[in-house]
């Protein structure tokens, strides 16, 4: 078995409110403090909307639990309205940028090309991206998931050895991303398999996978139990804090 640390991230996507933080990640603290510590306990992050990065920081600045936004913009700066700089997310000590979300994919059209950008301009700025690649439905039935795997990683992985060293990836299949449909632990395995043997050529061999896909407490330890799974991206189950921190003891 593998010796890398586990890592659970918590993408809230566009959920939250101050009231509710306050709350949620106040029990997170909580419930983090009385968890195993030590290398063998999971590592934990949560990405924010945007707005909500200072609070998120003021309440989890002397925990272990780290933060990040859900996002980057590929530029520095600039006449891009709406976007934050990795420059910007760093100014809230933020450690982590998601990248490549499929719901970035799919409503906001940006390619692997724009993907590979944005994180290159996120390790610039010393943050580590959660690259995110998965396939649909009809790309599954069509027997297409590892080619498309592979056609979303090729510009990441041609960041180079040193880039790639840098960041995490993470598997979502579309189809099972609130959906309330999981990809088995096998078929995760399988895909998590192949990521590896093109981290493997990238001469990254040893960087974090993480699954995503409607993960919650009751299915992550046989997940966890696959050789190439290191950890989750979770949505929905990270908005309630006994789940959450229930996936991370898994």
């Amino acid at each position: 078995m593998s010796v890398r640390r586990r890592l659970v991230i918590g993408n809230w996507k566009m959920n939250g409110s101050k009231a509710e933080n306050q709350q949620l990640l106040s029990d997170l603290v909580k419930l983090q403090n009385t968890a195993a510590s030590g290398e063998e306990a999971a590592e934990l992050a949560v990405c924010a909307p945007f707005p909500y990065l200072q609070q998120v920081a003021d309440i989890l600045k002397d925990s272990a639990i780290g933060w990040g936004g859900q996002d980057a913009s590929e530029h520095a700066s600039g006449a891009y309205t709406g976007e934050v700089s990795v420059a910007m997310l760093a100014e809230f000590g933020c450690a982590w940028a998601i990248v490549g979300h499929s719901e970035r994919r799919a409503y906001h059209g940006e390619s692997s090309d724009v993907v590979a950008r944005k994180a290159a301009a996120a390790i610039a700025g010393g943050i580590t991206p959660v690259v995110c690649v998965g396939e649909t439905q009809a790309e599954r039935e069509a027997g297409n998931t590892l080619q498309v795997i592979s056609s979303q990683l090729e510009p990441v992985l041609a960041l180079g050895a040193d880039a790639v060293a840098k960041m995490v990836l993470a598997y979502e299949p579309v189809w099972a991303i609130g959906t309330g449909l999981t990809a088995s632990p096998e078929q995760a395995q399988e895909v998590h398999a192949h990521i590896r043997g093109l981290l493997v050529q990238a001469g990254a061999p040893e960087q974090r996978i993480l699954y995503g896909g409607s993960v919650k407490a009751a299915n992550a330890a046989s997940l966890f139990a696959k050789e190439d799974i290191d950890g989750a991206l979770v949505g929905g189950a990270s908005l309630v804090a006994t789940d959450f921190q229930g996936i991370a003891s898994a």
